[in-house]
């Protein structure tokens, strides 16, 4: 079975490769790359698209499923669906990547690392989401190391009211529901869904293992966008974002306390607001846009062996953001902001020693400009930087600088950037039992580079990129074990066992290769092919969980009311541990999906996961699900 997935995976592939026959001349217009609408070939930089029709046509559910389609995107579950799940750009740490929905960050304070809680994420009237890679502090600030993933869902629309509506279930008892409507009314664009999820789910610890007990997951959300444009030249934004999950996962109980099914629980929930005024002046030269941006988090988990709620963790986000951006005339374009931040934390766990509750609270400030410019109609180049201040670590400064060349009418593009990137340290870093006492910690810094060449074939029907990039990161935060260490430090931290400090230094490097092509104008085909070397220098090692190799292919053939696909993923051998302990072996999953319309608004859809039934663990110890079939109905696009 492993040989008939490996010759899959190569054919698609390769079919990729030769293609010269696909349709993308239509332009392409981002946003997060200059935090201004502009066409990706002038960017500079490495950016990938999952649109709306990419997330209908494979039937997407999880978020992170989508991003692990990306180039140079690692995802990393700790088991089934809900599961604790985390991503990394180019071999950045889960906390080195900024997520956003609708410019909200969702980044979660109370987290170890203030990463995202991807596994709560799920597909929900999303417009499209765009994986700019690489170092990106100077427009972006904190936590923007690996990238950026910025999710943007849809408002309006040509009608009034356009409902959309998705129902399924399958194996595992899962069921799933989604609600959305959309449109603009007078000078109203709204936006609005909701989606319900549920599944039985598998055993977290692996079955295989002798842990037959599943973890169900059960997710609620909603999200809601509205524009109220008061004139020509005054719009106001409102937008929202919550989520509310309960998660069964598996640990280590007595007396032997090695992982395996246990009855605990989490309960995970997030609510994020953002409200902004936009003003454009100087006949729409110059647009400038206040925000403020809320957001608060609250997650518990339970263990009825030691009596019900063992841990808490409360999160707190407020942004005052200002941006500018100014038409000096077509070919110049200025960006400048301003903002201001300030984060909370308050969390307790029953094992913490002392028992007392960790809070604390942090703000940072920081300013930016961005000059973007095109030279003899062709050359485009990019230039911006950064100040912040941060109240813990004092000054950081970020640049970033990137160029764009057309080549001619050949269909060629050479880019290259440069970036910087920082993460401060996180509150939990800061201010729990285990914060450093002898020293203030700093915060990690990295400085990246790219070159890439993006060539559309002949016809204008495929095309293709390759991308280099190399990545140093300096000061990264570890943990310091006190275990036969006599200091004064370890003194001040003997109850704890250890403490935060700046060591870390690690190296990511490799290339990326895309391709996307109509190879018939029904039969279209994408791929992509990553291969990276990811090493901790101070341990002189893989970084964990980190794969060498990935790569992704996707054929979809397409008629007015029916189609059919498959995709492939290929994730390389990888190590679990630091110290390259738990190697874990390389595996390929395939999926099959198929929609086919049953009346003139509505479609019936299905799709089997995990077609060849791969038996793998994305984590050591941790089980993954096996082949799964699913079946449901839909509004027709």
């Amino acid at each position: 079975m492993h040989m008939y997935r490996t010759v899959i995976l190569a054919a698609l592939l390769a079919a990729a490769s030769s293609s010269a026959f696909a349709d993308t001349d239509a332009e392409t217009v981002v946003v997060t790359a200059t935090k201004s609408p502009q066409p990706i070939e002038v960017t500079g930089s490495s950016i990938s698209i999952v649109t709306a029709a990419d997330l209908r046509n494979v039937q997407t559910i999880a978020v992170d499923d989508a991003l692990e389609t990306t180039p140079g995107l690692t995802v990393v579950r700790n088991g089934g669906p809900g599961q604790p799940a985390s991503i990394g750009l180019r071999g950045a740490l889960a906390g080195q990547t900024l997520v956003l929905i609708d410019g909200i960050r969702i980044n979660d304070p109370s987290v170890t690392d203030g990463e995202a809680l991807m596994a709560d994420v799920l597909a929900n009237a999303i417009d499209r989401i765009e994986v700019l890679r690489g170092p990106q502090s100077t427009l972006y600030g904190s936590d923007a190391i690996g990238g950026v993933v910025d999710i943007i869902t849809e408002r309006g629309g040509a009608n009034a009211f356009t409902p959309s509506a998705e129902a399924e279930g399958g194996s595992f008892d899962t069921y799933h529901l989604n609600l959305a409507a959309r449109g603009t009314v007078d000078r109203v664009d709204y936006g609005a869904a909701m989606n319900l999820f549920h599944t039985n789910g598998i055993s977290a610890a692996d079955a295989r293992d002798g842990n037959p007990e599943t973890d169900g997951y059960g997710n609620f959300g909603a999200a809601g966008n509205v524009r109220w444009h008061v004139s020509d030249s005054v719009s106001l934004d409102l937008r929202s974002y919550y989520t509310d999950a309960r998660v069964d996962f598996d640990g280590y109980p007595p007396p032997n306390y090695t992982f395996q099914d246990t009855a605990q629980y989490g309960r995970n929930a997030l609510l994020a607001s953002y409200a902004g005024l936009n003003l454009a002046l100087m006949d729409g030269r110059l647009n400038n846009r206040i925000a403020v941006t809320l957001t608060h988090s609250n997650r518990k988990t339970f263990d009825p062996s030691v009596g019900g709620e063992d841990f808490f963790a409360r999160g707190s986000d407020t942004r005052v953001e200002y941006q500018g951006t100014f038409d000096l005339d077509p070919a110049n374009q200025i960006v400048f902001g301003a903002e201001h931040e300030r984060t909370g934390l308050a969390t307790e766990s029953i094992y913490d020693y002392p028992l007392v509750p960790t809070k604390g609270h942090a703000t940072r400030d920081g300013v930016y400009a961005q000059w973007q410019s095109l030279l003899f109609g062709a050359l485009t180049l990019t230039g911006g930087a950064r100040h912040d201040h941060d109240a813990e670590f004092g000054g950081h400064n970020s640049v970033k600088l990137a160029a764009a060349l057309p080549l001619g009418d050949w269909g060629t593009v050479l880019r290259g950037n440069y970036g910087d990137g920082f993460k401060a340290p996180t509150l939990y870093e800061l201010y729990s039992a285990y914060s450093n006492p002898v020293a203030a910690l700093q915060p990690e810094t990295a400085h990246g580079w790219e070159a890439g060449i993006d060539q559309s074939l002949p016809g204008g029907r495929a095309r293709a990129s390759l991308t280099w990039f190399d990545r140093r990161t300096s000061e990264e935060i570890d943990f310091f074990s006190c275990y036969g260490v006599v200091s004064a430090a370890c003194a001040a931290r003997a109850a704890q066992g250890g403490y935060y400090y700046n060591v870390g230094r690690a190296r990511a490097q490799g290339f990326e290769a895309t391709l996307s092509a109509t190879l018939t104008d029904a039969l279209t085909l994408s791929g992509n092919y990553t291969i990276m070397s990811a090493t901790d220098e101070t341990a002189n090692a893989p970084l964990p969980r980190r794969p060498h190799a990935m790569a992704n292919a996707d054929l979809t053939y397409r008629q007015d009311d029916w189609s059919v696909g498959a995709s492939v993923l290929y994730v390389g051998r990888r190590f679990d541990g630091a110290d390259r302990s738990g190697p874990l072996p390389s595996h390929t999953t395939a999926n099959l999906y198929a929609s086919i319309a049953v009346t003139d608004g509505w479609q019936v859809f299905g799709r089997i996961e995990n077609a060849f039934d791969a038996r793998y663990e994305p984590v050591l110890g941790y089980g993954a699900p096996g082949r799964a079939f699913y079946l449901g109905v839909r509004t027709a696009e």
